[in-house]
């Protein structure tokens, strides 16, 4: 497949943290800071975010659309906080969806996780 690029890959996991197709970049599965308080964790998904970009030379500013996973979300607010500091008005599209993670550490693990497409044309 031209024109296709995959990158940042999981043999574990079975998929690819970034692809690049044509005009843009699709990010799948964006963590961190598991563990960590919900604030954290939000943080911890944009610096991932941020460094599978960079691979690309792209920043947070190329974020188009994203889809943001809540164990509860009723924390949206605290996301919305962090995409103020983080993305400085220019803020993407995004889609909020409140999920049963199937991950280590249960109620006690994982709280956000982003998917997200980037312009990179």
């Amino acid at each position: 497949m031209s024109g296709i690029t995959r990158m940042d890959i999981s043999e574990e996991w079975a998929h690819a943290g970034i692809v690049k197709a044509g005009d843009f970049c699709f990010l799948s599965y964006c963590v961190g800071n598991i563990g960590g308080t919900v604030e954290e964790q939000v943080n911890g998904a944009f610096d991932e975010m941020e460094r599978r970009l960079a691979l690309f030379g792209l920043t947070l500013d190329n974020v188009v659309k994203m889809d943001c996973l809540f164990r509860d979300a009723w924390n949206i607010p605290i996301m919305e906080k962090v995409i103020k500091e983080r993305f400085k008005d220019n803020y993407p599209a995004r889609k909020s969806i409140q999920t049963a993670f199937a991950h280590v550490g249960g109620e006690h693990g994982l709280q956000f996780q982003a998917d997200a497409v980037a312009y990179c044309g």
